[in-house]
């Protein structure tokens, strides 16, 4: 595992509980976002403000169109972005407070964190940068899930990058993974595609020779996908050379603990990518 992914690993569970605990849910709820996708959709978009589902869409990358559309930009006639906003704070500060109560290092590992997030480059990377551009929390969990939130999703705006400089999609790259390391049954479903869709993905890949007919990862499919994990690692990598190793190595040791506190909240199998913890050879998503 690289240095850039093993980091991920570490904060992406703090910012996941989002959409898993029940405290996020509540809030979206409350805020008048009732279902558990318009909340998701509500809050992951609320930092772009009400633009058209398109935006959405194409930062997401991952997500049919049509189940953007369901939500975007109806979900603003519920309560505005501003609303979506706090409840995602809101909620993830609450669930953070009972995962991590007693914890130590939680406000050490949030100023490096922040530190960390107000670092990293935002160029070409709009769903990161949009969430960068937020006023940051003043108490320690917030500080702590808004740099989460922030590295994930500049991370995840890099692996589109590097998705399409290997000249995949996101709908492509989702066939793929699940010819190797996923499940077609967790990623079609949540992710909105229809099985024609999916069907005539698989069969331009394996007409690239990407994929075999049986649905099998092929070996230059592998090494397109690797190609595009050593992208998205590079970018990722960046703001974490200017900590430095010996800073990056204390942060990894106080967010260990608390990445396992967080991890435990989130269902055995989700649509993230997060590899095994056993395991060191897993692609992300």
């Amino acid at each position: 595992m690289t240095p850039a992914r093993h980091l991920w690993t570490l904060f992406e569970p703090l910012h996941a509980v989002t959409y898993f605990a029940p405290e996020p849910r509540a809030a979206f709820e409350a805020a008048g976002y009732r279902g558990f996708w318009r909340g998701y959709f509500a809050g992951r978009s609320a930092p772009l403000g009400p633009a058209p589902a398109a935006v959405s869409t194409a930062l997401y990358a991952g997500f049919a169109p049509s189940m953007v559309e369901r939500a975007i930009p109806s979900v603003w006639d519920l309560a505005p972005p501003e609303a979506a906003l706090k409840a995602r704070l809101d909620g993830s500060v609450a669930v953070l407070g009972r995962l991590l109560a007693g914890s130590p290092g939680v406000e050490e590992a949030a100023d490096l964190l922040r530190e960390v997030a107000s670092g990293a480059p935002t160029s070409g990377r709009a769903l990161g940068a949009a969430n960068a551009a937020l006023p940051w929390p003043e108490e320690p969990l917030g500080e702590l899930w808004h740099a989460a939130t922030v590295l994930r999703e500049l991370r995840g705006d890099g692996h589109v990058l590097a998705q399409l400089a290997v000249g995949l999609d996101g709908l492509s790259t989702m066939v793929l993974r699940c010819g190797h390391d996923m499940t077609r049954e967790v990623l079609q479903r949540n992710r909105g595609w229809g099985d024609l869709e999916w069907e005539i993905a698989a069969e331009r890949l394996t007409e690239r020779g990407l994929l075999h007919r049986d649905g099998r990862i092929s070996e230059a499919g592998a090494a397109t996908l690797a190609r595009a994990e050593e992208i998205t690692d590079r970018l990722a990598q960046e703001p974490w050379d200017a900590l430095g190793p010996d800073r990056t190595a204390r942060w990894v040791e106080l967010a260990t603990p608390l990445a396992r506190a967080a991890r435990a909240e989130l269902p055995e199998v989700t649509p993230l990518g997060l590899p095994d913890p056993q395991r060191t050879s897993d692609v992300t998503a």
